[in-house]
């Protein structure tokens, strides 16, 4: 996912009539390292429990200007680090205050503290816990054990660490980060079965985990809009910190009501605040997420006619029979008008057999497609759920092709519009309320999200879920902040100074806590047992712990009764990079985990350059797909780049993508030495990087940066056929279907989808994310991209989308789409194209045209079928010509051999009519290929 700005980020102003304290709360939290970010705290209108601030402030502490960090961190139940040299003289203390109040001015001794324990330094501490390899020198001190057991009852209020001189003079004070001490001592917290909301044959019960919180109550309300009839005090189990209810009868809270929780927590930096906060564990929610239904999701009427006995596909047996189709809910059917109109947009659309988009996916399932991935549809926090807007384009479609005008529009109603991509979680595991007919009714939601499953499933198609539990959209007192307001400081990662860490865009979650761990975990057992899902992607894998992951795939396959398939990011940076705090779920670590990654070694060979893609006016890098060396564009040439070097190193990569990046494999080099692919180096990491093929995810083209169509824009040269472009992306499409591991792609890159240059379309509105199952418009030249992500190169842009002579005709699209399906064929039709184990593809896979006198563009994969269950063939040989003009390849071992053209080539339908030119000389072994032409042969 690409990093982005996320609306909201700073803190909301309070509601009107809030108090000079609440002023001077606000700015200080707001400046504060410790990220405490105040929302309005005002007093209760009405109820606690109808009031409309989400927080209320009990207790105001004085707020030391010394101790607004958090320097230093609880290593357990009894150990802290702080990040500071000290003194031989200098002691320490730890100070408690229930409410608040502790007082702190450097060169005085505190005051204000109920109660305070000196700690003891561990001068034999050795090397810290992985867990904590980020934290700076300092000095490991203990408490002692005859205070160690009233710390459970200190962690619920003001805790600050002060050092002192010989005379008790304050001279440091900080917070302590309290996740690694919350998670000693409530380790049993984590095997509490039902966290949020369960519906039982003996009435409800209600579990929140608020080992913090000095009180916690349970607001219930008849209906989403209703006022509350009734407030229950919750009980605090002092082993697990889960506060629960007894079990309320049907009538006090029954199946379709609403409820929250008011979770009275210190703050620190702020105080003492009662929270009115929805569940971590909801399973849906009223509009715009203001309350909890509770539910039953096991109930008749949440299910749609059919639900039980509807059977799901089971077409893939290896993960490398996965081939995946990434799709954003509202994309598939906001611009369709097959769709009936209540339904555009929605969950519903699915389910409309006769639409033209639903054709569309069903022609792709019979010719080989098996997974649909949808983009986030957990309940996200970008769009409006109520009165979102979709922006008027003036003047459109007349605005010129390179206008500002319609990126303007969208701008203008970012915020508020009806579209996101949907990064920015708010509650993992309810369905996201924009998608439904109704928002604020929760059950709609439930059941529609099953109908849209149920509606893919009955086209053969399987189900895949992008998660995105390694960010939350906001921590600290915000809103719309939903763990923090329940247990602060714990559920994020935090940095060296109690700041939270932000490298994926938005406020990062820690699942290396044991409690985080478990909310990603359950919540991915209630999507897979009760929707049904088939696999998972995951956002920003890398940032999560490898065991967790683990764990967590051990949980789905039990939930469901069968495997889920996994695959995410698995990108290494950010404060977790290398390993830093932990064994992360990223490419290098999950070597034979089954866990499958995406390929960047594949992507950036074929597209050039890496995932930014630089574009400005000096530096435009091709790939050995778009022209490197033999078709080099202007600025590439007058730059002197693209040596026959740079295309030959590229090839080696393209043939380690095609063989699955296994470590294992091995093959001759442009250089002449015969290598394994983990020798390979790619951005001096390993080209080939994985056990086994189904943990190579490979493709092209995802929903971030620019499309390989708008990619091709930027680098073919200038006068470039449409034919060409079409043929080109086309390629691309096939080296995906002829790489053994997982094959992923985009929805609209089989139909040349463009989004007008727009690198990085998570805001860009319905505009620039369109999809045509007419197939008679590709959007490019449709406006200027978005200024926010796109402007530093619209001086390169605008000429280009003033193109007239780039923009495809229908007919390309439908030519491209077409040969997207005949690949899908290819592939489906024979399981030497997606061998289930390294073993095998080094017992079956060979390069031939390899070394330094090969011919660099073309690549040529010969695999054997015998003795192999369903190979389809004896033999099968892929031939890739990506130049500009026809090549003969001689193959001196394949002289003899009864090759004929695959039949799908042979086929009356056959899109690819070039392909059917190919030749074949038995006697010379030479094959000759069209140019810019996929080809594949067979021996029966």
């Amino acid at each position: 996912m690409t990093a982005w700005p996320v609306p909201h980020a700073s803190p909301i102003p309070a509601a009107s009539g809030r108090s000079l304290l609440a002023i001077v709360l606000l700015v200080c939290a707001s400046v504060s390292p410790f990220r405490a970010a105040a929302a309005a705290i005002a007093a209760p209108q009405r109820s606690a429990c109808d009031a409309g601030d989400q927080s209320v402030l009990l207790a105001s502490p004085a707020l030391p200007a010394a101790a607004r960090a958090a320097h230093a961190v609880w290593l357990d139940a009894s150990r802290l680090r702080w990040q500071q040299q000290s003194g031989d003289d200098d002691r320490y203390r730890l100070l408690y205050a229930p409410r608040g109040g502790i007082q702190i001015t450097i060169g005085r001794p505190p005051a204000g503290a109920q109660a305070s324990v000196a700690l003891a330094r561990q001068a034999d501490a050795g090397p810290l816990p992985q867990r904590y390899g980020h934290l700076a020198p300092g000095v490991t001190l203990v408490v002692p054990n005859d205070a160690a057991q009233r710390l459970p009852d200190w962690h619920r209020g003001q805790l600050l660490l002060v050092r002192e001189d010989a005379r008790g003079a304050v001279v440091a004070a900080t917070h302590v980060q309290a996740a690694g001490a919350l998670d000693a001592l409530y380790a049993a917290a984590e095997s509490v079965p039902d966290l949020g909301a369960a519906l039982k044959r003996q009435g409800a019960q209600f579990k929140v985990w608020a080992p913090t919180a000095q009180r916690v109550s349970l607001c219930l309300f008849a209906n989403p809009d209703a006022p509350a009839n009734a407030l229950l005090p919750m009980q605090r189990d002092t082993r697990t910190g889960v506060w629960r209810t007894a079990a309320l009868n049907t009538r006090a809270a029954p199946a379709g009501s609403y409820y929250v929780y008011l979770v009275d927590v210190f703050v620190p930096g702020i105080g003492l605040v009662r929270n009115r906060v929805t569940d971590p564990y909801s399973l849906s929610l009223n509009a715009d997420s203001q309350r909890t239904m509770l539910v039953d999701l096991n109930a008749a009427q949440l299910k749609p006619a059919g639900w039980d006995v509807t059977t799901r596909p089971k077409r893939v047996k290896a993960q490398t029979d996965m081939v995946i189709y990434e799709l954003h809910v509202r994309d598939f059917s906001i611009n369709d008008a097959t769709v009936s109109a209540a339904r555009r947009g929605k969950y519903g659309a699915f389910a409309e057999s006769t639409s033209n988009g639903v054709k569309h996916l069903r022609a792709l399932s019979d010719a080989g497609l098996t997974d649909v991935h949808l983009l986030p549809v957990f309940d996200l926090a970008s769009v409006p759920e109520r009165g979102c807007s979709t922006p008027q384009i003036t003047g459109a479609p007349d605005s010129a092709a390179d206008s500002e005008t319609q990126q303007a529009a969208v701008a203008a109603t970012a915020d508020t519009d009806c579209f996101n991509w949907g990064y920015d979680p708010w509650h993992f595991t309810a369905p996201e309320g924009s998608f439904a007919s109704d928002a604020n009714e929760g059950a709609r939601r439930i059941v529609e999200f099953r109908t849209m499953v149920q509606a893919l499933h009955r086209m053969n198609l399987r189900v895949g879920m992008d998660m995105v539990y390694n960010h939350t959209t906001a921590s600290g007192q915000h809103p719309k902040s939903v763990l923090d307001r329940i247990v602060p400081g714990y559920y994020h990662r935090l940095d060296g100074q109690g700041a939270v860490e932000r490298s994926t865009c938005c406020d990062n979650t820690a699942t290396e806590h044991r409690m985080m761990a478990k909310l990603m975990i359950d919540s991915a057992v209630v999507w897979a047992r009760d929707y049904r899902v088939d696999s998972f992607r995951f956002d920003l894998m890398g940032h999560q712990p490898r065991d967790a992951m683990l764990r967590l795939g051990k949980a789905v396959d039990a939930a469901a009764g069968r495997h889920i398939h996994l695959i995410g990011e698995g990108w290494n940076y950010g404060e977790v990079v290398d390993g830093k705090r932990f064994v992360q779920a990223s490419q290098l670590s999950l070597n034979g985990t089954g866990i499958g990654t995406f390929n960047d070694r594949l992507r950036d060979a074929l597209r050039g350059g890496n995932v930014d893609e630089s574009v400005n006016a000096q530096v435009i890098n091709q790939g050995y797909l778009n022209g490197l060396h033999f078709d080099r564009n202007a600025v590439a040439a007058a730059a002197g780049k693209g040596g026959r070097d740079e295309l030959l190193r590229a090839a080696d990569l393209v043939r380690a993508g095609l063989a699955g990046s296994i470590r294992s494999f091995s093959m001759q080099t442009h250089s002449g030495e015969q290598l394994t692919l983990d020798r390979i180096s790619y951005d001096n990491q390993p080209a080939g990087y994985v056990l086994q093929p189904g943990e190579a995810v490979n493709y092209v083209e995802n929903h971030d940066n620019a499309t390989v169509f708008d990619s091709l824009v930027y680098k073919m040269p200038a006068g470039t056929s449409r034919e060409d472009r079409a043929r080109v992306q086309h390629l691309g499409n096939a080296f995906v279907a002829f790489s053994q591991g997982v094959a992923y792609f985009h929805a609209g890159q089989e139909m040349l989808r463009s989004k007008s240059m727009d690198r990085n379309s998570y805001d860009s509105g319905d505009w620039f994310n369109r999809i045509d199952w007419t197939f008679t418009d590709n959007h490019f030249g449709t406006g200027l991209p978005p200024k926010r992500d796109n402007g530093v190169s619209w001086p390169v842009i605008k000429p280009l989308l003033a193109d007239a002579g780039i923009k495809p005709l229908p007919a390309d699209i439908r030519w491209t789409r077409d040969a997207f399906v005949d690949l899908l064929k290819i592939r489906a039709g024979t399981t030497l194209l997606r061998l289930p184990s390294a073993d095998e593809i080094k017992a079956r896979l060979r390069f031939h045209n390899t070394g330094p006198a090969q011919l660099p563009t073309v690549i040529a994969g010969h695999l054997d079928g015998r003795g192999l269950a369903r190979a389809g063939f004896a033999e099968l040989l892929y031939l890739i010509n990506v130049d500009k003009v026809a090549q003969t390849l001689a193959i001196d071992t394949l002289k003899g051999r009864n090759f004929v053209l695959h039949p799908v080539h042979r086929a009356a339908g056959a899109a690819d009519q070039r392909a059917a030119t190919a030749s074949f000389a038995a006697d010379s072994g030479s094959f000759t290929i069209p140019p810019r032409t996929a080809v594949v042969w067979v021996v029966h």
